[in-house]
């Protein structure tokens, strides 16, 4: 994703509204719903989100939301109480944590298909794979932060699938990239932070 789909007006918007939905899911409060003035029409396209939480320099919860049919800012939404609450391999997040979280928001063009595993460029792309009813995705920014290559990350992508680290080899096993625009905010800080897109 070259341009940024949204512009920094928006990003920090977005950041807020995420977090005030997340503040409203974990204590139990009625869903946070934003201004319909507010929602701009960059927001209102269709495009996929993840939400990722992080405690420090550890991960607290990431879950996306893909269906490119509804618009960002409802994918987002959803996306940021599906990360609190709903993340299988963390426990739901708790009001004391809330001060603790920094929030980095996602932003998916839709998955194409990839013809040729070779054609999977580490540096910008995100990679799913499907293979019979398991399927594995990382975001852009993975193979960057664990410092893996092109081969590791198919690899792993796997292993979280449920499949053989070779899986992606299989002519049966489906491969799909994507590029996203990821921004956040400083940890455990309310102020969104820009960052590059990837």
């Amino acid at each position: 994703m070259n341009e940024p789909p949204i512009n920094e007006v928006d990003q920090n918007k977005l950041l807020r509204w995420v977090r005030a939905t997340i503040d409203a899911a974990v204590h139990g409060r009625p869903a946070f719903q934003p201004d319909n003035a507010e929602i701009s029409e960059p927001l209102r396209s269709p495009h996929g989100a993840f939400v990722t939480l992080k405690k420090g320099d550890d991960l607290r919860g990431c879950i996306g939301k893909m269906d490119f049919e509804e618009p960002l800012w409802k994918n987002a939404l959803a996306a940021a109480t599906a990360s609190a609450l709903e993340d299988p391999r963390f426990p739901p997040v708790k009001p004391g944590e809330l001060p603790d979280l920094s929030i980095e928001i996602s932003i998916l063009n839709p998955p194409e298909d990839l013809p040729q595993a070779e054609l999977f460029d580490v540096t910008k792309h995100g990679i799913i794979i499907e293979k019979g009813w398991r399927h594995g995705l990382f975001l852009p920014k993975v193979a960057a932060e664990q410092g893996w290559d092109a081969t590791k990350t198919l690899e792993m992508v796997c292993w979280k699938a449920g499949l053989p680290a070779d899986a992606w080899r299989d002519p049966a096993a489906r491969l799909k990239v994507f590029t996203a625009f990821e921004f956040g905010e400083p940890e455990g800080e309310g102020d969104p932070r820009h960052e590059k897109p990837t």
